[in-house]
């Protein structure tokens, strides 16, 4: 792009500089600024972005943006200097202007849970016929989506990006820069409802994802989930199509065998029989992987080409990462957790035949839910698991719930910290174990995989 294309795009003042002068990457980080580079300076929580301009000077850069009430320290005459109302503002109004240069189809990932492993899944489908990018790790907000968008270039066939949340409004922001063809919803669980009060809060949030849907957009959501399937019975301006396992849903899965490593099933699709198979096990990424056949035949895949998509799916790191550690096996799926996303993971841990530990840790943003929904995932464990291990403060009612619902006490162990349970550990373990280990972000749980490894 241009500067000018910059000023159209934000409607900022060019305070000094060329309006022709030539910008080849969009970033907010002064170290990696170079002389073609337009640094965003964003005002966050702990910093603010235009303290930073001399270092993205001194390291090439010549054009900057900032906030009309900031106050800079950078004064030179070979600069482009851009002043806006909002720099986060001007972020994604840059990277809408950059993605309409572009006509390929772009789908949209949401939901409370499954929506990473989603986004991969159908990131893999796609990436047997086209070309595709994809937000890379959680790159999924405000930030990361304008961030992940100036990426793009003449190469790419097509785009699948995840849209996170935490509050209303964040993924009608993201829609309206994004504003894909295709929108997935994987589905309504308990993740953020701290902020938005419950799961008829978090189904009209997830829903932000369609607002600038119209005739020729495509909804595809999991038509088992409670609050999904009310929409088959709505009248819709965009098409619905719906996955699951109930036989009322446009793809449903009729039969299926989980493995260790791998999970292989038969969906009814276009009134026959079709066999798939993914490299990971779970009943839940079935329905992941529907969601991702769906998309592949919205846009018009073969059946082939799906199969051979799903084929080569390789799942994102702590996320059900399936390890060898000498003798043990360890399911590191440490990297967040809710209520339907641990229950899950237990499932997958139930399948194996060996002796079953789950070294489980708290789940945040629970609000006035906590206590419920650990306990529902101690009644859950208390029958599947052979071995118990809870780290921090609210996992203790998992351990309780589980107590109360007949879990053996000398079977199960509570630790308030991380360190606590490390020290422990060693005693617990067993050679020929396999370990889940699961729990919300902050706890950092995939530490307890190096001491395992020592």
């Amino acid at each position: 792009m241009k500067v000018f294309e910059i000023l159209n795009a934000t409607g900022g003042n060019l305070l000094k500089g060329n309006k022709d002068y030539h910008i080849e990457e969009v970033l907010i980080d002064s170290r990696k600024a170079k002389e073609k580079s337009v640094y965003i300076s964003i005002i966050g929580k702990n910093l603010d972005g235009h303290t930073f301009m001399e270092d993205a000077y001194n390291n090439g850069c010549r054009t900057f943006i900032k906030n009309k009430d900031s106050i800079i320290n950078i004064d030179y005459n070979d600069i482009n200097l851009i002043e806006v109302d909002d720099t986060e503002i001007a972020l994604g109004d840059i990277s809408k202007y950059y993605k309409e240069k572009f006509s390929i189809p772009f789908i949209s990932v949401t939901g409370s849970v499954g929506k990473t492993t989603t986004r991969d899944i159908i990131h893999s489908v796609l990436s047997s016929k086209f070309k595709t990018l994809k937000n890379e790790g959680n790159l999924n907000n405000s930030f990361g989506v304008p961030l992940t968008l100036f990426n793009l270039n003449s190469t790419y066939e097509s785009a699948v990006i995840e849209m996170g949340m935490s509050g209303f409004n964040e993924i009608k922001y993201l829609s309206h820069i994004v504003n894909p063809d295709i929108a997935v919803i994987t589905n309504i669980g308990s993740s953020h409802i701290e902020n938005l009060g419950s799961k008829e809060g978090i189904f009209k949030a997830k829903m932000e994802i369609t607002s600038n849907f119209k005739k020729g957009n495509t909804l595809i959501v999991n038509g088992d989930d409670d609050f999904l399937k009310l929409l088959k019975e709505k009248s819709l301006e965009y098409d619905l199509k719906t996955f699951g396992f109930g036989k009322n849903n446009d793809v449903y899965c009729s039969s299926y065998e989980i493995f260790e490593n791998k999970t292989i099933f038969n969906i009814i699709i276009d009134e026959r029989e079709e066999s798939f198979e993914i490299p990971l096990p779970g009943k839940h990424n079935i329905y992941n992987a529907m969601a991702s056949i769906l998309v592949g035949k919205t846009l018009n895949l073969t059946l082939d080409e799906i199969r051979n998509g799903l084929l080569n799916f390789k799942i994102t790191k702590m996320r059900l990462d399936i390890i060898k550690l000498n003798d043990i096996t360890i399911i590191n799926d440490a990297y967040n957790a809710s209520v339907e996303s641990m229950k899950a993971s237990i499932e997958v841990l139930k399948n194996y035949k060996q002796r079953k530990v789950a070294i489980l840790g708290d789940m945040f943003e629970m609000g006035e839910y906590e206590e419920v929904g650990h306990k529902a995932v101690g009644e859950f464990a208390s029958d599947k698991v052979d071995i118990l291990i809870t780290i921090g403060k609210a996992s203790m009612f998992i351990r309780q719930k589980a107590l109360e619902n007949g879990f053996l006490e000398d079977n199960s162990y509570h630790f308030n910290t991380k360190d606590d349970a490390i020290r422990c550990l060693s005693k617990i373990i067993k050679n020929n174990d396999v370990v889940l280990i699961k729990a919300s972000r902050g706890m950092k749980l995939e530490e307890l995989i190096n001491h395992l490894n020592s």
